[in-house]
């Protein structure tokens, strides 16, 4: 599926540049940046969680019709380990009323920082959890995706994925691998049924409508998509000397997805208030109800969050706080009915801007954990960066405290070309 991809892509960029030629001969503009990444875990044996040096290039060429974007990226970690990919590979095509993106593309959803409510199109990249830049995060998602304008304030934008993909998690090696807890062992897994064939019906759909005026930013959106994470189907295994379980058989599968919902951004005296929420039909969830088929129950959520900004003088203060509910509740669920999530950012630039102090916390209410990021970036020219940082890990549950014992400081060396 992944060769099929490629070629259909290549072969867009290549109409893409024969078309561009006729219609006139733009500058290719090259872009990029190279970075050296250390991180050391705080606790003992104190190793190294991350050595990854990084080159990223953006390569781009435009006239008034049509454009052509690629964005490729080489991650190297020690003992020669690469990573080569392409975050994004698309063309454009642009008219008064639409423009038309085709190809592999980020597309970003919503008013939320750093979580996902609706912004769920693109596919996300979890191997370091949420430590990497967040248009690192995202993976690009071959699409098709169209803008309408009906003016200067409203437009609709509908997006077209054939080929489902999903996040991807950390190995089984790794220190960012979430933990998962079962009632019984993990005997045998069966990932037979992760895959989602590549066929016309099993397509994904996303609409939104957007208002852009003076007075606000509102979009109403909805999505006919894959569930990103797979439903854990379990069943028993049978002792058949006792008759009793001894363990359970593990299938991982992705079920249909639907959803609604919008967001919003306001200023009001000087605060901009935020908001974004979405109604998701059919989640599955685990359950410990013993007559539920493969452990699971099919239930409607809500997920949303309200967010608060000021800016005062060259400090930025932002909170947020993210609720998600299940439905039609059982007690038996394995996962509390309500989850409970609060963010904080303070950030502040000094010294003309050449130094950027920033702190931004995630608190789970909950279970009382959370991670603790502060960076300091340092800028002394426009195209050199240098940053230092720690990841605190606070708890001992929950979804920071399950990594506590990965509390780690790292600098990272950027040049921009």
């Amino acid at each position: 599926m992944k060769k099929k991809t490629l070629k259909i892509l290549f072969v867009l960029l290549f109409f893409g540049q024969i078309a561009i030629a006729q219609d006139e001969e733009p500058k290719l503009e090259i872009n990029g940046f190279v970075r050296t990444y250390l991180g050391v875990l705080t606790q003992e044996p104190q190793n190294y969680s991350i050595f990854q040096n990084t080159v990223n290039l953006e390569l781009q060429k435009q006239s008034d019709k049509i454009g052509f974007y690629i964005n490729p990226y080489l991650y190297q970690y020690p003992k020669g380990e690469m990573n080569f990919g392409l975050r994004e590979m698309y063309i454009d095509l642009f008219s008064d009323k639409y423009d038309l993106r085709l190809g592999k593309q980020q597309i970003i959803w919503g008013q939320a920082d750093g979580v996902f409510i609706t912004d769920i199109v693109t596919p996300k990249d979890l191997t370091e959890f949420l430590l990497r830049d967040f248009n690192e995060i995202r993976m690009g998602i071959t699409s098709a995706k169209l803008n309408y304008y009906f003016n200067d304030e409203n437009s609709l934008q509908l997006v077209w994925i054939p080929a489902f993909q999903p996040t991807i998690l950390p190995e089984e090696n790794s220190i960012w691998r979430p933990k998962m807890q079962f009632p019984l062992p993990v005997l045998e897994k069966d990932c037979t049924k992760k895959e989602i064939p590549l066929k016309l019906e099993n397509s994904e759909f996303f609409a939104k409508y957007s208002l852009n005026n003076a007075f606000i930013d509102l979009s109403i959106m909805g999505g006919y998509t894959w569930d990103d994470d797979p439903a854990m189907h379990i069943n028993k295994i049978i002792d058949p000397a006792t008759m009793k379980p001894k363990g359970i058989k593990l299938t991982p599968e992705h079920h249909r997805l639907t959803l609604a919902g919008g967001s919003f951004s306001t200023d009001i005296a000087g605060f901009i208030l935020r908001g974004e929420g979405a109604y998701y039909f059919d989640k599955y969830f685990n359950t410990q109800d013993p007559g539920a088929k493969d452990a699971l129950v099919e239930k409607d959520y809500i997920n949303y969050v309200v967010g608060l900004d000021k800016t005062i003088g060259d400090w930025r203060i932002s909170g947020q706080f993210i609720q998600k509910i299940i439905l039609d509740y059982d007690d038996p669920i394995m996962q509390d009915q309500y989850q409970n999530l609060a963010t904080f950012l303070l950030s502040k630039s000094m010294f003309r801007e050449k130094v950027r102090f920033e702190w931004f916390t995630y608190y789970g209410i909950d279970n009382q954990d959370a991670l603790s990021r502060i960076r300091v970036f340092y800028m002394p020219y426009d195209a050199l960066s240098f940053e230092f940082g720690t990841n605190i890990f606070i708890g001992d549950k929950g979804m920071f405290g399950q990594y506590n014992d990965n509390d780690m400081i790292y600098t990272r060396v950027k040049y921009n070309f």
